[in-house]
């Protein structure tokens, strides 16, 4: 039987990550290392934890504009930005 799944392919940083279509930006951005969202101001890690938009742990910019990643949904050509980099920004 063929695989009849619609893929979308998005951006994560640089990277290219094809993904079924419907599937939330959390979903693109565990495929990619660090599977993180960002930062805290302590250094430490962050990543979607509740799956429902209430601990706003898996903020991310799409397409330049602040979004909660476990309740968008994946678009052919969006670009996502994590604020992973150990360099003190804001998270």
């Amino acid at each position: 039987m063929k695989n009849t799944t619609a893929m979308v392919e998005v951006q994560v940083g640089g990277a290219r990550v094809r993904i079924p279509a419907g599937s939330s930006v959390a979903a693109a951005l565990a495929q990619q290392p660090p599977g993180c969202t960002r930062l805290s101001v302590s250094g430490q890690w962050r990543a979607p934890l509740c799956g429902m938009g209430v601990c706003h742990e898996c903020r991310v910019l799409v397409n330049g504009r602040e979004c909660l990643a476990c309740q968008t949904v994946c678009e052919n050509g969006m670009h996502i930005a994590t604020s992973t980099a150990r360099t003190g920004g804001a998270a």
